[in-house]
């Protein structure tokens, strides 16, 4: 199974604002941090509030913060509300195929399992536990890193 970039980055928005410890993120930044565009990540970002991941605040020094704990956010919510198919063969699709084993296969459960094995294990990391794991995420990402003209 391959995750949409749509869902790669949901997560890595994710992971910006839990980094970023409850303050306003700026879609800028974040789009400068994983080198995307605005638009981009605009577009990702109406699911992530939609979900109730994300808040919106307005404004000239609006921007945007998680809506709830980075350790409620699974990564499994986050694949639910990004990805639009877990089709994992053409054949399991509404009517995709002229297969004689189709209504009786025993790929289609065992796919099934992987799937649910899938699910299983995004269930058990959060957002919170991706930005933990690594100490050097908010260098990473530019976060509160001193301004370099200001520094001369």
């Amino acid at each position: 199974m391959r995750l949409t970039r749509q869902t790669n980055y949901a997560i890595r928005i994710l992971m910006y604002c839990a980094a970023n410890d409850g303050k306003l993120s700026r879609i800028p930044a974040i789009a400068e941090a994983y080198a995307l565009s605005d638009l981009f990540l605009f577009k990702i970002l109406q699911p992530l509030v939609q979900a109730g991941f994300v808040e919106t605040v307005r404004g000239r020094n609006g921007g945007i913060r998680l809506a709830k704990p980075a350790s409620e956010i699974t990564l499994f919510d986050v694949v639910r509300v990004t990805e639009e198919n877990f089709t994992m063969a053409e054949c399991f699709e509404g009517g995709g195929t002229d297969c004689p084993l189709v209504n009786e296969c025993s790929l289609n459960e065992a796919l099934r399992k992987a799937l649910g094995a899938f699910f299983e294990v995004l269930a058990g990391y959060s957002i919170e536990d991706l930005v933990q794991s690594q100490p050097n995420t908010r260098s990473l990402l530019g976060i509160d890193l001193p301004d370099v003209a200001l520094a001369v």
